[in-house]
């Protein structure tokens, strides 16, 4: 098998073959590699030890090998789509060096090796998952005067999909949870949730029943409030509602740790406007995690106007002691994750307005390294959100007075109404509807057929790399602005919080690092070209042209 960066547990490892054998504790591993010692006293790795050794299996001679060797290169294409250059190389190098002494093959892969180590996704990936990475977890976004803000019981206002999550991930790095809900019964079926969570940990063996036990037993459901008394932390997971969560947050506040900090999970309502409902504004903060908590390393810290230093230490200690990657953002209205987010997707959805092919656009998204394609994304989110929340945003701009400018209408996704509004009208609001741009079977998924007769109507089809290019652009272009408003502090929350947040193309090491590789000057060019052929939002900040006139880079 090739490697694929994936992490293995130590049993999985032990079953993989990566491994001969496995300690209960520091002890046992010490007496275990001794009599491994005393037995193997001129050990030699197969190959050295027995001059006839062949390869397990065969090697590139044996028919049946050939003829996966021949099938290979397009299996590999299929699941990198061409983007990742080590699953050829890595393939390349195992089937030259098979053919060959062992010393001969060490030097392939070493000159493999050191094509694919000065390579720009590998300088784009080391930046973002080492570099940038490593200075996030050392606390760059952190206050540096203000000690450790440790964290000792943690309150979870809401047991649904992402409160659950929340107190999931919180027990399991042993804090005590108190989870409620608006009855018993509904505080219960989340804790349910968690065991069923915990249960697939045990069967696949990455946790013992033991410490599956233990978390269980550190939640604690409740409808009752009063429980909440000693909580230094409560994070508010409920439904995207004002009214619903400021009411929360005041019977929360009533009962617990006046020193405590409250945080909300929301992710689109500005922190500052939920803080008014706070008796302690300045002990307010956003916590925004991401679906399935349990899965997603990302949590976005937002800072309101009157949050202080201290909660933001504690915030961050907290998201950092539950073993999640934090980002600190300044508040806006959809902060940067899903700010940025929506760009992409509401691109494609204009491109399919245009008459783009939702195979053009599926087959886009992937080929620009995103997770998924575009629609997908949309079915999964649900369209009846997305209408949801741009009708809500403009009724908060009419409401606080903010001018409606092109940008703005842009950034709520105006341009991209119309194909939601179609899609609602026919009933198709997503996965979730059972019906959206994919029609879902029993056995899977594929685009709906009439897509094609409703938008494209054999219209004109842009290349695909202008497609290619829409989707990247957008979304590096939104970053920037986000840096040039002060939302973002610094390069390492952008790179990561894209990369982990919604899945931003890995191989580019984030948003900056890709307007980084292109070349400021370069990237401004192309921008300007997009900016004539599509429109204002493609237009690159002033800050990018400033540092394209300076040589600079983020």
């Amino acid at each position: 098998w090739l490697s694929q960066n994936k992490k293995y547990t130590p049993r999985n490892s032990l079953k993989a073959g990566m491994i001969h054998a496995l300690a209960k504790g520091q002890e046992d591993l010490i007496a275990q590699a001794k009599a491994w010692i005393k037995a193997n006293p001129e050990a030699k790795a197969p190959w050295d030890a027995d001059p006839k050794y062949k390869i397990p299996g065969g090697d590139p001679r044996n028919p049946k090998i050939a003829e996966m060797i021949f099938v290979a290169p397009a299996m590999i294409r299929k699941e990198s789509k061409g983007i990742y250059p080590a699953p050829a190389a890595i393939l390349a190098a195992a089937v030259e060096g098979a053919q060959v002494d062992f010393e001969t093959a060490s030097r392939i892969e070493s000159r493999y090796f050191a094509q694919l180590g000065a390579g720009p996704v590998s300088h784009n990936m080391i930046s973002a998952f080492w570099t940038q990475l490593n200075q996030i977890k050392k606390g760059q976004s952190r206050p540096q005067h203000v000690p450790p803000q440790p964290t000792t019981k943690v309150g979870v206002l809401g047991a649904g999909l992402m409160g659950h999550g929340i107190a999931y991930v919180t027990a399991a790095s042993g804090l005590e949870v108190v989870m409620t809900d608006k009855d018993q019964a509904a505080a219960d079926n989340g804790k349910q949730r968690i065991g069923a969570i915990v249960k697939t940990q045990v069967d696949r063996g990455s946790m013992t029943q033991e410490q599956a036990d233990g978390i269980l037993a550190r939640i604690t459901p409740t409808a009752d409030y009063h429980k909440l008394a000693g909580c230094d932390l409560i994070i508010e997971a409920v439904f995207e509602n004002r009214e619903l969560k400021a009411s929360v947050t005041k019977a929360a506040e009533a009962t617990m740790d006046p020193s405590g900090v409250f945080a909300s999970n929301t992710s689109t309502l500005p922190i500052t406007g939920l803080a008014k409902a706070s008796c302690r504004p300045e002990k307010f903060i956003g916590l925004h995690f991401f679906s399935p908590v349990h899965k997603m390393q990302l949590v976005e810290i937002i800072v309101g106007e009157k949050t202080n230093d201290e909660t933001l230490a504690k915030a961050f200690d907290f998201v950092l002691a539950i073993g999640k990657v934090p980002i600190v953002v300044n508040d806006s209205r959809g902060f940067y994750t899903s700010r940025v987010f929506s760009t992409w997707s509401n691109e494609a959805l204009k491109m399919l307005l245009e008459g783009q092919h939702p195979h053009s656009l599926e087959m886009a998204g992937l080929q620009a390294g995103m997770p998924v394609g575009p629609l997908a994304v949309i079915d999964e989110i649900s369209m009846g959100l997305f209408d949801h929340i741009r009708k809500q945003t403009l009724a908060d701009m009419k409401a606080s007075g903010e001018p409606d400018t092109p940008l703005a209408a842009a950034a709520r996704g105006d341009h991209a109404a119309p194909v939601v509004e179609k899609m609602l009208s026919l009933k198709r609001p997503g996965r979730a509807g059972g019906a959206g741009f994919y029609e879902y079977t029993a056995t899977g998924k594929h685009l709906w057929p009439e897509l094609t007769k409703i938008f494209t109507n054999d219209k004109p089809q842009m290349p695909q790399q202008e497609v290619i290019d829409r989707i990247i652009y957008i979304q590096a272009i939104e970053t920037a602005r986000c840096m040039q408003e002060g939302i973002l502090k610094n390069a390492a929350d952008a790179n990561l919080g894209a990369i982990f947040g919604w899945g931003f193309c890995p191989q580019h090491g984030g948003p900056l690092q890709f307007i980084n590789s292109c070349g400021l000057p370069a990237f401004v060019k192309r921008a300007q070209e997009l900016a004539m052929a599509h429109g204002a939002r493609f237009e690159p900040p002033q800050l990018v042209l400033d540092m394209a006139a300076k040589g600079e880079t983020f």
